[in-house]
């Protein structure tokens, strides 16, 4: 019952088809009208394309479902899924953008807390992380008239739901489960499931907020990768792709919760140069493109009602014979991709000895660099050597003339005392000498007051005695013509003044 009913679905644009291809379009704000893929992908506003949805109702070429899907998110901003599907608890607007820029700088700024040794980081949470970005399913092939109540319902039975986002013109919708095995589960169940007619089409959504790193070197690891990366955004997963051996292939894949975060991450590392470790080596940071791995293209994704379908599929697996057309033909084939593959493994190569060439040359200049620094700051130190030496020398300069300042000063107030002292004691001299011309006037006036007592009294005696004869000159004293008398030179004075002083005395 529902195969006829989707044969139906599927039959009616074929009959309406080239009716409308004259008629005037109607207008739409979403694209044209004849975009529509009918069960296969459910976008496009208008009526549904030709079912099963491989091709338009022109027959143009193909269409990939999963092309589709990313056609999807990027017609959206997939950053404010989120908010938008959340919009009636938080809002949005320019505020929030506001508000991520200033996140933004704030994890910059950390970049020089982890610029420091990275030989000890701690191990990886490998844990899985609720509502994270692998969990999260587009729905394809939905009604204009889909409900999120109806969408949650139908999630309900495979875990907490979280971020849903319709678009109902589009007739597309996201949804984020709690953890990645709910996730599979729900697409593995709901994909195909019959809701009003239509088979929904669930698949995981690519991720967005995921980047590829690359130029990678054999000492980078998920941990020093996720630690790396943290400044620009939260991180739910970070891995470093490696080989059957488990060798690091240079590659690495970063998945950020939020777009904005990808988004700083790919334009820090395209305008500058992000080193993780000494190497020299910047990493390059491409957006990741997620290929479908898991589903594959199914026989119920693919449009059979086309000419070139039941050409290519009349004829089933099987050898060509030896030296037949399909024999020739196909070996042609084959020599073209041997030649694809052989340019691409010389241009590997090439590329290999490229990079070895600019690893020696790296190390080159880098020890050429370093011994230039080291140049350098030996040119500096012997700067600074001779300018803390002519500043000692003139240290030692003022020291030296300072030292003389004082020796000259000192040397002066010596010379001041001394002449002070010398004043001092000339002084003295003459009170002195006026002392002792004192003392010899006071002792010469007394000897002359004696000399004349002398002389009275030996005038007396003589009057009184007999003869009173008396020498010529007895009466006083004979001093050298211009010399006063002096207390020095009385060893000088006649020798009978002497007596009659020594005879009164």
């Amino acid at each position: 019952m529902s195969g006829n009913m989707v044969k139906t679905e599927n039959e009616k644009p074929e009959t309406n088809g080239p009716k409308k291809e004259n008629e005037p379009k109607p207008l739409m704000k979403d694209g044209p009208p004849n975009r529509g893929h009918g069960r296969g992908g459910g976008r496009g506003g208008g009526p549904r394309g030709p079912g099963r949805g491989g091709l338009d109702r022109n027959k143009g070429p193909k269409r990939d479902d999963n092309r589709q899907i990313r056609n999807d998110l990027m017609s959206i901003d997939t950053s404010a899924i989120g908010d938008q599907g959340n919009r009636r608890g938080s809002g949005g607007g320019p505020g929030r953008d506001d508000r991520n820029q200033r996140m933004q700088d704030d994890r910059m700024g950390r970049l020089p807390n982890i610029s420091g040794p990275t030989c000890d980081l701690p191990p990886m949470d490998t844990k899985e992380k609720k509502f994270s970005g692998r969990a999260r399913l587009y729905i394809g092939n939905l009604t204009s008239d889909v409900t999120e109540d109806e969408i949650k319902q139908l999630f309900a039975p495979y875990g907490e739901t979280s971020e849903l986002f319709i678009n109902a013109e589009k007739m597309f919708a996201f949804i984020r489960l709690d953890y990645r095995a709910n996730a599979e589960k729900a697409k593995r169940e709901l994909d195909g499931y019959m809701r009003k007619g239509r088979a929904l089409k669930v698949r995981f959504s690519p991720n967005s907020a995921a980047i590829k790193v690359k130029n990678l070197n054999q000492w980078v690891t998920n941990e020093l990768l996720e630690h790396a990366f943290q400044i620009f955004g939260e991180i739910e997963r970070a891995v470093v792709i490696t080989d059957e051996r488990g060798k690091p292939t240079g590659e690495g894949i970063v998945e950020y919760a939020r777009k904005p975060g990808a988004t700083q991450a790919l334009r820090r590392c395209a305008e500058g140069c992000y080193f993780i470790t000494s190497s020299l080596r910047p990493v390059i940071a491409e957006p990741f493109e997620q290929l479908d791995d898991m589903d594959g293209y199914s026989e119920k994704g693919l449009f059979k009602k086309t000419p070139e379908f039941y050409k290519e599929r009349e004829i089933g697996p099987r050898f060509a014979k030896q030296g037949s057309f399909e024999f020739e033909y196909g070996a042609r084939w084959k020599q073209l991709h041997e030649l694809f593959k052989q340019k691409e493994e010389a241009l590997k190569r090439e590329m290999r000895m490229e990079e070895e060439k600019l690893e020696a040359q790296m190390e080159y200049a880098k020890y050429e660099h370093e011994t230039e620094m080291l140049r350098e700051q030996l040119r500096l130190r012997e700067q600074d050597k001779e300018r803390q030496k002519r500043e000692w020398e003139k240290k030692e300069r003022l020291a030296e003339e300072q030292r003389r300042n004082d020796e000259e000063m000192m040397r002066r107030q010596a010379e001041e005392m001394q002449m002070r002292i010398h004043r001092q004691n000339g002084i003295f001299s003459k009170e002195e000498e006026l002392r002792r011309r004192q003392q010899e006037n006071t002792l010469f006036m007394q000897a002359h007051q004696l000399s004349s007592l002398l002389d009275q009294q030996e005038q007396a005696l003589g009057n009184c005695g007999p003869g009173n004869f008396e020498p010529p000159g007895r009466g006083h004293l004979d001093m050298p013509p211009g010399r006063d008398f002096d207390q020095g030179n009385m060893g000088n004075l006649p020798p009978e003044a002497s007596i009659r002083i020594r005879g009164i005395g």
